[in-house]
């Protein structure tokens, strides 16, 4: 255990803009991969909730495909071929970085879209029919609104989860958390110190999201009684 006490920590003194950069960059891939994914997740679970074949049977095939194939695999055939493909060039290894985020988080939070759209009782979908609402209004007025609520849960863990995942992006060259710690292992031949950074910055992103995503959890919990004060009595 000698090697402990051997550490130069002062490696990544020396390069801390690169890995406050890399912080921004991680912060930047996740909110937007999240964002997108959330947008476009919505469109694939309410196509999976679809009875039109024409609808369900795409939003299927592409929630499938996304959430049976590695992720690592997705980013390099979004920037290596997909995306030269169809521009005739590269649009920067930002923006594959943040399209492939959004391309996979929208599969996983479709599946969260639909499995929440179907907790709710049919019942209400009638009964917001009865009221001579379209369908269009019942899932946008009565639905979505019960539904959101059991969402939150794993919508907070599904940022969580594209936090971690972001980091894969490094397979090409964008200037996040983890492309920082191989940048200074590369320099110094030294691999304690920056990989143990980054684990440690990815541990402190992590813990502020998930303090988040409970406070979140809490607001919108069915229970949740928003004029009880911190002594749990209702406030008069």
């Amino acid at each position: 255990m000698d090697f402990l006490f051997n550490l130069r920590w002062d490696i990544i003194w020396n390069y801390r803009e690169l890995f406050l950069q890399g912080i921004w960059i991680t912060i930047v891939l996740t909110v937007s991969g999240y964002i997108g994914g959330i947008i476009l997740g919505v469109f694939l679970g309410l196509g999976k909730t679809s009875k039109k074949k024409w609808i369900y049977w795409p939003c299927k095939i592409y929630v499938d495909l996304f959430r049976g194939t590695p992720l690592l695999v997705q980013i390099l055939i979004i920037h290596l071929a997909l995306i030269p493909t169809i521009f005739g060039h590269s649009l920067g290894v930002m923006f594959s970085g943040i399209a492939a985020l959004v391309l996979n988080s929208a599969a996983y939070n479709a599946e969260i879209f639909r499995a929440g759209i179907e907790s709710i009782d049919k019942g209400q979908t009638e009964a917001a029919r009865s009221l001579g609402l379209t369908q269009g209004q019942a899932m946008r007025k009565v639905i979505l609104p019960q539904a959101f609520r059991r969402m939150v849960p794993p919508l907070g863990n599904e940022f969580i989860a594209l936090l971690k995942d972001s980091s894969l992006v490094m397979v090409i060259a964008v200037n996040d958390i983890l492309y920082a710690a191989k940048v200074v292992a590369g320099a110094y031949q030294k691999f304690w110190e920056p990989y143990l950074t980054a684990a440690l910055l990815y541990l402190i992103l992590t813990f502020v999201v998930t303090k988040i995503v409970a406070y979140v959890e809490r607001r919108f919990s069915i229970d949740y009684n928003p004029r009880k004060n911190k002594g749990g009595r209702v406030a008069r």
